[in-house]
C-alpha cells in the first residue's frame, strides 16, 4: 500500500509541475538530482557545454552559450 501512494505522489507533483514546464521557452529538458550534493541540474541541450556561466546571489548558476541560456544549477535544492 505504501508504494502506491508514493506512485500516486510522484504522479501528482508530476502532473503539477507540467504544466509550467511546458511554458518554457525550450524544445528539450534533461533533469538529474544529485542527492548528496542536493544539486538540481536543468540542461536545456546536450551536450551542455556552456562558454559562461552567471552565478545569482541565491545559488543559482545560469549557464549561457551566447545569449541562449543551455542549463541552470540550483544548488540547495532542497531547501526551496
Amino acid at each position: 500500500m505504501a508504494t502506491k501512494l508514493k506512485e500516486a505522489k510522484i504522479i501528482q507533483t508530476c502532473l503539477g509541475l507540467s504544466s509550467d514546464i511546458i511554458k518554457l521557452p525550450v524544445e528539450h529538458i534533461w533533469i538529474d538530482y544529485d542527492k548528496e550534493a542536493d544539486v538540481l541540474y536543468l540542461s536545456f541541450r546536450k551536450p551542455q557545454r556552456a562558454k559562461k556561466t552567471i552565478e545569482t546571489d541565491d545559488d543559482i548558476l545560469i549557464r549561457k552559450d551566447g545569449d541562449k541560456i543551455i542549463g541552470i544549477t540550483i544548488l540547495n535544492a532542497s531547501n526551496r
